[in-house]
């Protein structure tokens, strides 16, 4: 069985040659998922709630401002092993708003709106706004989304690269590094168009995909990637059908559905998160290979099997190392 395992390291490429970017001008306006942001000075400190926003926060050399993290499915970048080592867990899932709140953070940055948001499970912006704290969510989780309709929301169109560039850009001027925003970005298009022009070159034509996150128990329907989701933007981009034709973010689908679909690659999430018996992805390789009805797919009597890190599946500056992976292992399968 042919496995690829994420382990790139996101910003290993080098970043272009840029010039010195002015300082922020504050006061700074921002518009965020519906919500005006006003920012006076950039904030001192900060707690994140979703991994994609912290190690953003990283990227940009702001470890030191970050008090406290949660919401994890990996373990971070191995480049912020050391800075994370520093930083306190909140929660491994969701914190408590008690726990957001006794750091006194000057910002809370969020990667899901449904943690927090206008029915947030930790709390709503309002309620962070009432004791002063100001509250930004990462522009990829509402660009184009309508987070009222299913568990996970549903995209109205394709992701699009440009919100988690958005997202990059913007915290880099509320917290006063733009140049290092334009660095960031910078690199990672360059790294995306890369990948890109690797996969295009296959000239695939009748090849198509499904991306399983997980399960909420080993024998039921999957969460598998919708169409409009950053896999779908994926598998759009290197020349891949989504044989799942739904617009929810993370919809669950029979396997009899998929397997009658018969993917030419099947695309598994690898995650150090253990809230269903599916996050382990020892556990997804051994269903697809003695299950009476998954087993049978070619993808898996050929081996057309890739591991992605879970997070590079959800919204997030790893979004170009899991193209890099897939681009990496096409080329192996044959197909057309």
């Amino acid at each position: 069985m042919f496995a690829r395992s994420l382990t790139a390291a996101l910003l290993g490429a080098a970043c272009l040659a840029l010039p010195a970017a002015a300082e922020t001008a504050y006061p700074l306006s921002l518009k965020n998922c519906g919500v005006d942001l006003t920012f006076d000075k950039a904030p001192e400190s900060a707690v994140t709630v979703g991994q994609a926003a912290t190690e953003i926060l990283y990227s940009l050399g702001l470890g030191d401002k970050v008090l406290g993290t949660s919401v994890w499915f990996t373990e971070v970048l191995p480049e912020f092993a050391e800075v994370n080592a520093q930083v306190e867990r909140l929660a491994d899932n969701d914190p408590s708003f008690e726990s957001v709140l006794a750091k006194k953070p000057g910002l809370v940055a969020i990667q899901y709106e449904w943690h927090i948001g206008p029915q947030g499970i930790v709390a709503t912006r309002e309620q962070f706004a009432d004791v002063g704290i100001p509250t930004y969510i990462l522009p990829a989780d509402c660009w184009k989304k309508d987070n009222t309709a299913g568990s996970d929301g549903t995209r109205l169109a394709m992701f699009e690269m440009d919100s988690i560039y958005a997202g990059v850009t913007e915290l880099s001027q509320i917290f006063d590094v733009p140049e290092k925003g334009e660095e960031l970005v910078a690199g990672l298009k360059a790294r995306e168009a890369a990948a890109i022009e690797k996969a295009q070159a296959l000239d695939l034509t009748d090849a198509s995909a499904v991306f399983w996150f997980s399960s909420a128990e080993m024998d039921v329907d999957p969460y598998v990637a919708g169409r409009m989701g950053p896999p779908g933007y994926m598998m759009e981009k290197l020349g891949l059908r989504n044989v799942v034709e739904s617009d929810e973010e993370w919809p669950t689908v029979s396997w009899e559905t998929i397997a009658r679909a018969n993917p030419s690659v099947i695309v598994v999430a690898r995650m150090e998160r253990r809230r269903f018996d599916a996050d382990d992805v020892e556990k997804k390789l051994e269903f697809l290979k003695t299950d009476p009805v998954a087993s049978q797919m070619d993808a898996v009597k050929n081996g057309r099997i890739v591991i992605l890190d879970a997070h590079s599946m959800d919204p997030s500056i790893r979004n170009v190392a899991a193209l890099e992976v897939l681009a990496e292992a096409l080329p192996a399968f044959g197909l057309k």
